[in-house]
């Protein structure tokens, strides 16, 4: 017997006046926006709401705001299929990249449409209602509720308001300027200061070449190198194909170059991995010099894709080496002092600031505690189906991106999916979808990486697992197959009907088509 929602309090007044949907988004960044102008064009009698915890748009790309950052990858992928990167430089800015997602949101009314301010803390599903009732919470304090026949998550897959800092020993007698990026401080001033970043990662490449244009010296202290590869910030072909094709057929055209360039190389790596180490070591000794030394500091002890390549554009970090603004150091701590950081070989490395690139706070479906009929549900303890909606949860949607390739791929591919989910159970009367966990499936660590912050969250994240359709394929040609035209009633998806839910009233914006 289904249990009844569980209604916290107190309860402020209704995010609208008539608060039930047929979707509700969750995050108004890269995939959030995505998702709504997926549903405005292919869906659009899809009464829907999109809430956000923060009180502006653009997710990570309004969150970040340290020296020089930039995507880690090409904008013609990182972009929406729907709307061309028009821009010079393919590897932009972060502005740039924020200024991209705004205009996708203010060009098809979707910004009004965003509901500010709104965290949201919980989640119950009614099985005899099939809706979710959803609580937020307001900047002030106060909560209220709505109600969503789904929930769609675009909230990423790590905390916003916590990161990855390590415990070192003398943190607190540091007399200098601790930052974390993550949390970058506006009013600091590096002009002219011995800067240390600790870390190896997309980050510490990206904050060491910005930096030094104005530090007296910056130093990357790395426990371990990571695989490095410059490549153009201009994609010459793009430039080309944008000066004698229209603007959609020059995107789509470099878009699939990219893409198919990418998998290919991803999977040269897999397969002769001793081959593809020794191609990226020798590009990045070739563009360091003499004066680096690249077997200690730029050969790493894993083999490429275990983690992500780091993409440096115009190989700035390389240039920045070769210069002397910057310097590398492949070492481990001691201890922090209060003039900078001992380190176990016994140099001592003077900063007037310490940046810690140490890393994110990986988190599931957006900290947001779930139940199933008054049962909690625990993401830990599921399996992801085809990467996009998890075993025996209900209605529930998530972008997630790939690891090995740009994150708006899959979002796109999981928005046009969820599109056709809808018009399927819109036809055959269906008011709830659920995937049902198959017990014959093996359970497996949803990412195929040996990052650290992947590695720390294996209690948190949910597993995929080693059948169709519990794979979590980092493959866009996979994806396609099986979110695009693959048979939405497989024999996994477990479709239901509910007299009460068809009869629940509905309200909220209509979406609208173009």
């Amino acid at each position: 017997m289904s249990q009844p929602f569980i209604d916290p309090s107190p309860i402020a007044k209704p995010l609208t006046e008539t608060p039930h949907w047929d979707v509700l988004i969750v995050g108004a960044g890269l995939s959030g926006i995505g998702a709504a102008r997926h549903l405005q064009a292919q869906s659009p009698h899809t009464r829907w709401s999109l809430v956000e915890s923060r009180t502006s748009l653009g997710g990570t790309w309004d969150l970040f705001r340290y020296p020089g950052v930039r995507s880690d990858s090409d904008m013609h992928t990182l972009g929406y299929a729907f709307k061309p990167w028009t821009e010079r430089k393919a590897i932009a800015d972060g502005p740039s990249i924020l200024r991209y997602i705004q205009s996708t949101a203010d060009e098809t009314g979707i910004t009004p449409q965003i509901q500010f301010g709104r965290k949201v803390l919980r989640a119950d599903w009614s099985t005899a209602q099939s809706c979710w009732r959803v609580t937020l919470s307001q900047a002030n304090g106060a909560q209220e509720q709505v109600t969503s026949r789904f929930l769609y998550l675009c909230s990423g897959y790590y905390s916003y308001t916590q990161a990855h800092q390590p415990a070192f020993e003398g943190q607190a007698t540091f007399q200098g300027r601790w930052v974390h990026p993550q949390f970058w401080p506006q009013d600091l001033d590096y002009s002219g200061k011995r800067v240390v970043v600790i870390g190896s990662g997309a980050t510490a490449a990206t904050l060491v070449p910005a930096m030094a244009r104005t530090a007296a010296h910056v130093t990357m202290l790395q426990r371990s190198p990571t695989y490095m590869v410059s490549r153009p910030a201009e994609d010459a072909l793009a430039l080309q194909l944008q000066r004698f094709l229209p603007e959609r057929w020059a995107h789509h055209l470099t878009r699939w170059k990219n893409i198919v360039m990418g998998m290919y190389f991803f999977r040269l790596a897999r397969r002769y991995p001793d081959k593809a180490k020794s191609h990226l070591i020798a590009l990045a000794a070739q563009q360091l010099g003499p004066q680096i030394d690249t077997a200690k500091h730029f050969t790493p002890r894993y083999n490429p894709w275990d983690q992500r390549i780091c993409l440096l554009p115009n190989g700035d970090l390389f240039s920045t080496l070769r210069t002397g603004q910057a310097s590398v150091v492949t070492d481990t701590i001691l201890r922090i002092t209060p003039t900078g950081i001992d380190l176990t070989s016994g140099e001592h490395l003077a900063a007037d600031i310490i940046v810690s690139a140490t890393g994110l706070q990986l988190n599931a479906l957006g900290d947001i505690a779930f139940s199933v009929n008054g049962q909690p549900y625990s993401p830990a303890q599921a399996m992801a189906y085809k990467g996009m909606m998890l075993s025996d949860l209900p209605n529930v949607f998530m972008a997630m991106g790939y690891t090995n390739a740009s994150w708006t791929l899959k979002a796109d591919l999981t928005a046009g999916y969820v599109c056709r989910l809808l018009k399927y159970m819109e036809r055959h009367g269906y008011t709830q979808a659920v995937p049902r966990k198959d017990p014959g499936a093996q359970a497996q660590a949803y990412f195929d990486f040996s990052s650290g912050y992947v590695q720390r969250a294996a209690d948190v994240l949910p597993k995929q697992g080693d059948r169709k359709p519990w794979r979590v394929y980092q493959n866009y040609g996979a994806d396609m197959l099986s979110l695009r035209w693959a048979r939405l009633d497989d024999g996994v998806m477990q479709f239901t009907s509910s007299d009460k839910a068809a009869r629940h009233p509905r309200g909220g914006h209509a979406a609208e088509a173009d």
